[in-house]
């Protein structure tokens, strides 16, 4: 087995999206190839409803497809070809945007007036850029979980792990998308397959990855005090991007850890980004824009 190291770790940026939707920004926009095939994370966690219930009205997109998971509150969603539908706690949608789709998503609160989510945007090969668009529509009780001997949970929402298959299927990203909660004072192995890209985001508790990377030891040795508390730097808002090996090990701090270990394939393909529309050139981003200006963007009735 060989480990991975730990590339960086980026803690997010505020950034406001939508109507005004106040969000955590994790990577995106000029990153495209330390972490394809994916394009963004945000993170959309936030008790005051002023900041996100103006939500995410109608917008375009091409060529990518939007993975949103909803842990607190809910999503309404609507589209150019009269989809409709509610995503809960648990629950997730991902989308194949494909030649194209207009949709909106309006975020709300629960009785506390907590929302909390994630959306992944996933690039699409060029030779399913024009593909049709799709959803797949997962409640929670369809996701499968699995808890190890030592309390280490897990959610596979995509891919395959611990025999427990997720249930999206069909992604040109391949990737694999879990949930994962180690408990306090843990440290756990998991593996990953050595020709993905792969990255961890810390969304509770702390601790680090950092065992796996020689010479930066998971718990900090202080020649001034040899008895010093050790320091772990993934923390709540931390997104650590590793590099090759097939396998990572983190250590949990007092309060345990919960992330998102995320992998898929590199597509590896020249990215043409603009907003909401991800092609292969700059020709077929303006062609884009030009189509939703004269109303031939939908090609899928």
């Amino acid at each position: 087995m060989s480990l991975r190291p730990v590339r960086k770790t980026i803690q997010t940026k505020t950034t406001i999206e939508g109507a005004g939707v106040k969000l955590e920004r994790a990577f995106g926009f000029g990153q495209t190839k330390d972490f394809d095939p994916f394009l963004l994370l945000d993170d959309f966690r936030n008790d005051n409803p002023e900041d996100y219930l103006a939500g995410f009205p109608w917008h375009p997109h091409r060529g990518i497809e939007t993975i949103t998971y909803v842990l607190a509150g809910s999503v309404e969603h609507g589209d150019s070809l009269g989809n409709k539908g509610k995503m809960t706690a648990g629950d997730v949608q991902w989308m194949t945007a494909g030649s194209g789709i207009l949709h909106q998503e309006m975020p709300k609160g629960d009785p506390h007036g907590r929302m909390h989510g994630f959306q992944l945007w996933a690039n699409l090969p060029a030779s399913l850029k024009m593909t049709d668009p799709r959803y797949q529509d997962v409640p929670s009780s369809a996701i499968p979980e699995v808890t190890d001997d030592d309390g280490t949970r897990v959610r596979v929402v995509c891919g395959e792990f611990w025999g427990k298959k997720g249930p999206v299927e069909g992604v040109a990203a391949d990737p694999n998308y879990l949930d994962v909660s180690v408990p306090p004072r843990t440290r756990r192995r998991l593996k990953i397959e050595t020709d993905r890209n792969a990255f961890a985001y810390v969304f509770a508790g702390s601790g680090t990855f950092r065992d796996a990377s020689s010479p930066q030891p998971v718990l900090t040795d202080q020649v001034v005090d040899p008895n010093a508390a050790p320091v772990y730097d993934a923390r709540n808002h931390s997104l650590v991007l590793f590099d090759r090996g097939d396998e990572i090990v983190v250590q949990t701090g007092d309060e345990g850890m919960r992330f998102l270990l995320i992998s898929g394939k590199p597509i590896e393909e020249p990215v043409a980004w603009y907003g909401p529309i991800v092609m292969n050139t700059q020709e077929q981003l303006r062609q884009a824009f030009a189509e939703l200006k004269t109303g031939q963007f939908i090609k899928h009735r």
